[in-house]
């Protein structure tokens, strides 16, 4: 699965600051490219079948490293000891990436990778954000026939626990395999299989149906958001394995 828009270059910057991303209003804005994220700054990347990780960061060298050699100068591990995890609300925006430094300890280099996400939405939430300030988080449903573009994180198994404690997971969110209809490519042209994600485990993460349907974080933004009025929905239709523990064993190299 390739990207209509697997043509476009990363941008002719090499960095970008957190700040460029602000979190607020949730979800928060995102890079419509993939990058690694370290100590507030971003830095593009762009695969590269001839690179051994398939991808190279946009760096101010003229040879653009591979994304394992960058990683590994920094002491983090490579791609094949990462688990794919998909980001659709906040969690991929830099600024929350931060943020989750600041509060919650994440550490190491943050591997986040554009995906065009098939059978799959981000859905507006029954209640409101744990944090208390006052907005309407997203949960993850299944939606056949439609395409949106996300993010996977190519987690670290320290990084995908603070993940959990953000998610509340057990709580607000379950952390799933997703293995049913849906279709998820990244920018390199590969298919992820075996992805983690985080669905909604109470009540208040039930998609709001109003109507008698979802709603779509694409289609209404924060504002309007927090003005909707509905029920839960009983289940949020995903082809899922819930996971207790810890995951198996990393992977990314599922493709």
């Amino acid at each position: 699965m390739c990207f209509p828009e697997q043509q476009a270059q990363p941008p002719a910057r090499t960095r970008f600051a957190d700040f460029e991303y602000p979190e607020a209003p949730y979800p928060g804005a995102r890079p419509d490219f993939s990058f690694v994220q370290l100590d507030g700054i971003g830095h593009p990347l762009a695969p590269d079948d001839t690179a051994p990780s398939g991808w190279r960061v946009h760096a101010a060298a003229a040879a653009q490293p591979c994304l394992d050699r960058w990683l590994a100068d920094r002491g983090a591990a490579p791609l094949r000891d990462r688990r794919a995890v998909l980001a659709y609300g906040s969690n991929a925006c830099p600024s929350k990436i931060t943020w989750l430094r600041e509060q919650l300890g994440l550490a190491g280099p943050a591997v986040v990778l554009r995906a065009r996400c098939t059978g799959l939405a981000a859905v507006w939430a029954t209640g409101l954000r744990a944090r208390g300030d006052g907005q309407r988080p997203a949960v993850l449903a299944a939606a056949p026939g439609i395409v949106e573009h996300h993010a996977v994180w190519l987690a670290t198994p320290e990084q995908r626990q603070v993940l959990d404690e953000c998610e509340g997971r057990g709580a607000r969110y379950r952390l799933v395999c997703l293995h049913g209809a849906e279709r998820i490519g990244l920018e390199d042209g590969s298919e992820l299989r075996h992805v983690l994600a985080y669905a909604g485990a109470s009540r208040e993460r039930a998609p709001l149906l109003v109507e008698g349907r979802p709603v779509r974080c694409a289609e209404v933004d924060q504002r309007a958001a927090l003005g909707l009025s509905g029920a839960p929905a009983a289940g949020d239709g995903l082809v899922c394995a819930e996971i207790t523990g810890e995951p198996p064993a990393a992977r990314c190299a599922d493709r």
